[in-house]
């Protein structure tokens, strides 16, 4: 079973490699809205997914969202990293990806499925999780309505 809303963002730590970036840890998400996306090499839906993704980092970013990418190796295949490391240049992944060989983080999450999207507010509460083909469509409207509530939390406490 997945985590439930409220539930707070599991830990990060403990992936094989990170692209993109140095590792980052949950510290280094604090007080930002977080989405965490997993995906596999060897799933055609996440990687018809990844150029939405990107634009996601492009439009949502300077609007305090953070993205981080989990590769979660769905087949032995799928631990290659001479293959992962192509699909992330193929796709142009642009957001922090850590390869989760080990399933560490995937645990973390109770996660089953690819692709899937957990969006987490700036308090680290759970507010959206999304999986499978229709995912990518459905977790945008809950990215507007938690990024809206960030922005009225900061010009709130601003004035």
């Amino acid at each position: 079973m997945p985590l439930r809303m409220d539930a707070a963002l599991p830990s990060i730590e403990g992936g094989t490699e990170w692209f993109n970036s140095e590792a980052i840890k949950n510290a280094d998400l604090k007080g930002h809205p977080v989405l965490i996306h997993f995906w596999a090499i060897s799933c055609g839906i996440c990687k018809e997914s990844l150029p939405e993704i990107n634009e996601w980092l492009t439009k949502y970013g300077d609007r305090g969202l953070k993205i981080v990418s989990v590769h979660m190796p769905r087949q032995e295949s799928d631990t290659k990293m001479e293959d992962v490391v192509a699909a992330i240049k193929d796709y142009e992944v642009k957001q922090p990806c850590v390869v989760d060989n080990w399933h560490e983080i995937t645990d973390g999450f109770e996660n089953k499925y690819v692709p899937a999207f957990y969006l987490f507010d700036e308090e680290g509460k759970m507010r959206q999780f999304n999986a499978g083909e229709k995912a990518v469509k459905l977790v945008e409207p809950a990215i507007e309505k938690v990024l809206t509530a960030y922005k009225e939390k900061k010009e709130a406490a601003k004035a």
